[in-house]
């Protein structure tokens, strides 16, 4: 039985349900890429972005902006070898004043919309 069997496709949302290493494992047996930030160290937008282009391995001209970071999670994905999907994990997402409950959203919403284009479906 599969891990994500209630997880619908080409969707961003909290799983707080599942533990880092159980996502791992769906991923590799259900051959999907598999990518996990970080981000508990961070305090800000910036610092944000940095982890997740750092773990990601994103390349170093990465901009500390949303739009840096849709062009990278698009190109990135896109250009990958050939995957029935991937699974990205962000853990420790900052509750701060500086990265705010709108610079989350903002964030998750750049992943829905990587998501989105990747999975070729309009929202």
């Amino acid at each position: 039985m599969s891990l994500f069997k209630t997880v619908h496709t080409n969707i961003v949302q909290s799983i707080r349900a599942f533990r880092v290493p159980e996502l791992v494992d769906e991923a590799v047996r259900l051959g999907h890429h598999f990518l996990y930030a970080n981000c508990a160290a961070s305090q800000t937008k910036a610092e944000v972005l940095e982890s997740i282009s750092t773990s990601f391995l994103f390349p170093k001209q990465f901009g500390k902006n949303y739009d840096w970071l849709y062009d990278c999670l698009t190109d990135t994905m896109h250009k990958s070898e050939a995957q029935p999907g991937f699974v990205i994990a962000l853990e420790g997402l900052p509750e701060t004043q500086k990265f705010d409950k709108e610079a989350r959203e903002t964030l998750l919403d750049v992943f829905q919309e990587a998501a989105e284009f990747l999975g070729g479906t309009e929202s």
